[in-house]
């Protein structure tokens, strides 16, 4: 009885992550029929195929239970669990370790230059790169940041936490 009870919650959060990701898209298709965006105040780097697709696959993963050296939504995820289990499954690109060591396979990116699907690394266990989350745009990442934040959520980069602890973004896409 608890498994199908379980499961059935695991389906249930899928279907709500599938709602949230539908109504995503559906405002990005929204928009595509607007008035054109003021010019962005970075500088224009390609948003790699690949990019746009992790950074969807991430939002798929919002709300999933965090587990400390997680590495699976089943199970839950930590933070560098989550982007391992992202890249290989919406890019089919292997990276692993810690966070710091993930940090060390990607090629450096400006704050201003980040692009959806880039990774974002923060200092939040007084030691340099020891939080990573992904990069979704508009100031935003996904991240697991712990069990106490409930698991996979979206953050801003400019606020107050974050915005102080920030150390750098890397691309692994272009």
């Amino acid at each position: 009885m608890m498994e199908w009870m379980r499961s059935g919650q695991f389906i249930l959060r899928a279907m709500q992550r599938r709602s949230l990701l539908l109504a995503f898209a559906g405002a990005l298709l929204a928009a595509c029929g607007s008035v054109p965006p003021a010019p962005a105040p970075r500088s224009e780097r390609a948003h790699p195929a690949h990019g746009r697709e992790a950074a969807m696959f991430a939002l798929s993963l919002l709300d999933t239970g965090y587990r400390f050296g997680g590495k699976n939504p089943e199970a839950g995820l930590d933070c560098s669990g989550m982007v391992s289990y992202i890249f290989d499954r919406a890019a089919g690109l292997r990276v692993t370790g810690s966070a710091a060591d993930i940090a060390r396979q990607g090629r450096p990116v400006a704050k201003h230059e980040l692009a959806p699907g880039d990774l974002v690394f923060f200092n939040t266990q007084r030691r340099p790169f020891s939080h990573v989350g992904l990069y979704i745009g508009d100031d935003r990442f996904v991240h697991a940041p712990s069990t106490a934040s409930g698991g996979v959520r979206v953050d801003r980069l400019s606020s107050g936490y974050f915005a102080s602890r920030f150390e750098g973004g890397r691309s692994y896409f272009d």
